[in-house]
């Protein structure tokens, strides 16, 4: 198969292998690959993963608004997108993520608890990232592809590309939405990464908004594209797709793994939900865009699929909705009783050896917090 093909150089421009209707459809150069293991047990994982991931927003999205996060942001529509790329994750790539990969934590074994600490604010989302091969949440937007481009330079300096050792070859994901690509940090990594062949895959969550700016006043040209100008490929896929999500990632993967340099994959995709709970979507896009959406959910695609052809009854359903429903539990009780810490503590991990200038500023606000001791 040639990443260089009719979809980079302008011709079919949306992967599919699954329908909205759930049809299962070819594509001349992208299959759905299991990895040996039985296609329905697989499908059934996606679909599992999906809704544990759903239930993960939801339950934490209700917690912020109850007062227990200061904030939080959504992924609601984008599941198939996180998870399809997550579970195409060899054990030693590594994941540079933006602050929405909650699917492809829990696809690294990250516990949700962890992110919710972060978002509580009773922790600065200091997990460690070699533990799991996925990065720290990053704020600003973009710069994410930058770290991903300098770590997978120095991949490719440690010999972990083309070596041929399917346990050794490591490629670099970096997570960005459609509104990063706009960013100076991003344009940069993609030069950097050309320049040097570095293995890194960019992929954008193409979910049509950058909070209230919509994707055709940012870029004339599909998003993919834009690769081209860089000199490596770009693909688009249907980003409610689980399957053609799965099979993307997974072949550009590889495609970076075997040192053939960056590529970039553009998951069309859409943000059902709001740009973070401080948002009102509302104010600036219309109901009949949502509902069309809906209608392309990247759950319900899978669940019609796999009961119109008998690979899961209602056991499994139920089952599901069960272990999310005990899933949404702990995340209450986790995030409820997460211990406090002290306000001085948001200066402990800033740098290994405190600069002097860090130092002042902490006892400048020990000196602030000493002066309500004792005040009624």
């Amino acid at each position: 198969m040639s990443l260089l093909g009719p979809t980079a150089q302008g011709g079919p421009e949306f992967i599919q292998l699954l329908t909205p209707e759930g049809q299962r459809v070819e594509h001349p150069d992208y299959a759905f690959d299991a990895g040996g293991r039985d296609e329905a047990e697989v499908v059934r994982g996606f679909y599992r993963d999906m809704v544990l991931t759903r239930r993960i927003d939801t339950e934490s999205t209700a917690l912020q608004r109850h007062g227990e996060l200061g904030i939080w942001t959504q992924l609601l529509g984008q599941e198939a997108a996180q998870i399809g790329c997550g579970r195409a994750l060899l054990p030693q790539d590594f994941v540079f993520p933006t602050y929405r990969e909650h699917g492809v934590a829990y696809c690294r074994g990250l516990d949700p608890l962890r992110i919710l600490s972060l978002f509580r604010g009773v922790d600065q989302g200091a997990w460690d990232p070699n533990e799991h091969n996925f990065g720290n949440y990053t704020i600003v937007i973009g710069a994410q592809t930058l770290h991903a481009t300098g770590y997978a330079m120095g991949v490719q300096r440690d010999g972990l590309v083309g070596t041929g050792d399917p346990d050794r070859d490591t490629s670099v994901v970096a997570f960005f939405g459609d509104g990063a690509s706009s960013q100076g940090d991003v344009n940069e990594a993609f030069i950097f990464a050309a320049s040097y062949n570095a293995p890194v895959v960019f992929f954008c969550q193409n979910n049509q908004w950058a909070i209230s700016e919509p994707i055709e006043r940012q870029s004339r040209i599909p998003l993919y594209q834009r690769a081209r100008g860089f000199g490596f490929p770009g693909v688009r896929v249907d980003g409610n797709d689980v399957l053609a999500v799965h099979a993307v990632t997974q072949a550009a993967l590889q495609y970076t793994r075997d040192g053939n340099g960056p590529m970039l994959v553009e998951a069309y995709t859409y943000r059902m939900g709001a740009h973070t709970t401080t948002d009102d979507p509302t104010r600036y896009r219309m109901s009949e865009e949502l509902e069309y959406w809906k209608l392309k959910d990247p759950i319900s695609r899978v669940k019609v699929y796999l009961t119109r052809n008998g690979l899961a009854d209602h056991a499994f359903f139920d089952s599901v909705e069960l272990e999310a429903d005990e899933l949404g539990v702990r995340l209450r009780e986790g995030c409820k009783s997460m211990p406090e810490q002290h306000p001085l503590a948001i200066f402990d991990q800033v740098y290994v050896d405190q600069t002097p200038e860090l130092a002042e500023q902490r006892d400048t606000f020990a000196a602030y917090l000493a002066s309500f001791e004792g005040a009624h």
